[in-house]
């Protein structure tokens, strides 16, 4: 009899006693185990249902990415009705990024050790139970605290999917997977604010259980999630590493320390309108040193879960830098756009959301392609011109106005969106085939962490910087304001808005308020400028990195010969026996 959880016993399949028709239950029972001989990967065969199961982890991994840029259309409306201010805003969306970041390499380590269909249905669920109590939020720290447990749960399904799909997936097939999954996550970037946009725009459905136009945005997040774990209950087969490391509390403390206090001082700054005050720079040069006592007690611990040696991979640590210095900038375009298309253009909730759709289509045409464009030009050359597309198209954002042609603003997402299919795909690819099979749950949860820490960043400084050189910008229109009016007033443009309405009610001339309002409008574009112009020379920099140091790697080819070994047929294949509980 078989000692392992999910093998089936075969001992007494003669026996008189087995019942001659199974049960519905023992039935749906033997739908979840995995009926895959692992000797097949030395036939490049992978699991007889791994299509299906990608699907499933597509529909976990899309309500995870979903929630951030659903939130991202939103934001002004939350500031609105909350009352929150521009830190605020900021930490809203960064609370989540960084729990998820600095959890992540540790329930990459959970599900190698515990089973990584556990860990997803885990995560998941606390997924779900925050998502409902945001909805209910009454201020801002409520919101800010219950999206930092958001940020838990979602941290096990980004890297807990992917080691999934690696484990399922033989090499050949694996880069088309991946190119599937990372296509998702795209495309659920751009089309969270799509389904933002529509349930902002008929608050009726849910305002009368919320008390909140707004609240809407983070139920949907619970059938979704419901869908997903039937998916996984009947589809997804158990894994883990028979030899898993321990975890590293202490470095998952450190680099909470680390990240919070970093995130901390760059926010602060939006606050304060001076980066150079002691309660800035302080937490920041705080916060970075402790990383880098992060990074060197990690390179000499025997249990380390963020596994620095990968970075002396070159081809690996180059395809990082080149996804996390692209999600710098997706994270910041996307946290500003919608404040100039919804306060300066006037558009509404789901007009704005509909916006982001060119970007999604771009995705989907580029990430699921990127393979056959790897095999054909090489990944040195396909992110590198990727890169180089997403650089052109923020710096067309640079160029956004009043009056820019609607057609041409989403002419120039659908670049940014084709351009992004190019990079993260093929980097993804590329970085995962460089990991052993057996360490894929931690191994993941590497590039993952840095590419959310990136994004939390991004996040971060762009909006940071929006709302420094907002007040700067219009600090002088504002001086006929009273000074109580004009501190919350020069806090960002939707409260600039809210100032200007209330005078405008209040008794105010039209021929007074109007010209502020204008001021206010340019204000916000030359600072958005100024952060486009940044994120713009963050990818170009990226794409220098990948043009210039990332080496000639071929793509796996189509398949070995059936007589070669495990070990022969690939290095990240290696193990699979032993990495995959049948």
């Amino acid at each position: 009899m078989s000692d392992r959880p999910d093998q089936p016993d075969q001992s007494n399949d003669s026996s008189p006693a087995s019942p001659p028709v199974a049960t519905k239950r023992q039935e749906l029972a033997a739908a979840r185990k995995v009926v895959w001989d692992p000797t097949s990967l030395n036939a490049g065969e992978g699991h007889p249902r791994r299509w299906a199961i990608l699907g499933v982890l597509v529909v976990s991994l899309l309500v995870v990415v979903l929630d951030n840029t659903v939130l991202n259309i939103a934001l002004p409306t939350i500031q609105s009705d909350l009352g929150t201010s521009q830190s605020e805003l900021v930490w809203a969306v960064d609370s989540y990024i960084l729990s998820f970041a600095a959890l992540l390499f540790t329930w990459g380590v959970l599900g190698d050790k515990y089973g990584r269909r556990r860990i997803l249905t885990i995560g998941l669920t606390t997924f779900a139970l925050a998502s409902a109590v945001c909805a209910f939020s009454v201020n801002a720290q409520m919101l800010i605290g219950f999206r930092a447990v958001m940020g838990v749960g979602g941290a096990a399904v980004l890297p807990v999917t992917l080691a999934i799909i690696t484990v399922v997936f033989p090499p050949h097939e694996r880069g088309k997977a991946i190119g599937a999954w990372a296509g998702s996550v795209g495309a659920a970037v751009a089309l969270g604010p799509v389904l933002g946009g529509l349930l902002l725009q008929n608050p009726q459905w849910s305002e009368w259980l919320t008390g909140n136009a707004w609240g809407a945005v983070f139920l949907i997040n619970v059938p979704i999630v419901a869908i997903g774990l039937v998916g996984i209950a009947r589809v997804v087969p158990e894994t883990r590493n028979p030899n898993p490391g321990r975890l590293d509390l202490r470095g998952l403390v450190v680099s909470v320390i680390g990240l919070v206090s970093l995130v901390f001082g760059i926010i602060h700054a939006s606050e304060t309108k001076d980066w150079t005050t002691a309660s800035v720079l302080v937490p920041i040069t705080f916060g970075i040193m402790v990383l880098i006592a992060f990074v060197w007690l990690e390179a000499r611990s025997d249990h380390r879960s963020f596994d620095v040696s990968l970075f002396r991979n070159r081809g690996y640590a180059v395809s990082l830098t080149a996804v996390s210095l692209s999600f710098f900038a997706l994270s910041g375009i996307t946290f500003s756009l919608p404040f100039y298309l919804q306060v300066l253009r006037g558009f509404g909730t789901l007009q704005a959301g509909l916006c982001f759709l060119p970007f999604a289509v771009g995705q989907l045409i580029a990430a699921p392609r990127s393979a056959a464009m790897v095999a054909r030009f090489g990944y040195r050359t396909v992110m590198t011109v990727g890169l180089v597309v997403v650089a052109i198209s923020l710096f067309g954002l640079t160029a956004l106005s009043l009056t820019t042609p609607l057609w041409l603003v989403l002419l120039t997402f659908f670049g940014f969106g084709f351009g992004m299919g190019n990079v993260i795909a093929p980097a993804s690819t590329l970085m995962q085939n460089a990991l052993p099979l057996a360490r894929a749950g931690a191994g993941s949860a590497v590039q993952n962490t840095v590419r959310q820490v990136f994004g939390a960043l991004g996040v971060a400084v762009i909006g940071t910087l929006l709302a420094t050189t907002y007040a700067s910008n219009i600090s002088s229109s504002l001086e006929p304001l009273p000074a109580p009016a004009r501190a919350v007033a020069s806090d960002s443009v939707v409260s600039t808005m809210v100032v200007l309405n209330g005078a405008e009610s209040a008794g105010v001339p039209t021929s007074v308020i109007a010209p502020l309002r204008q001021d206010s409008f340019d204000a916000f574009l030359g600072a958005s400028q100024l952060t486009g112009v940044i994120s713009a020379s963050v990818v170009l920099l990226a794409a220098f990195v990948v043009g210039l140091f990332l080496p000639t790697i071929a793509p796996l080819k189509r398949e070995p010969k059936p007589a070669e070994t495990l070990a022969e047929v690939s290095p990240a294949t290696a193990g699979a026996a032993e990495a995959v509980d049948v």
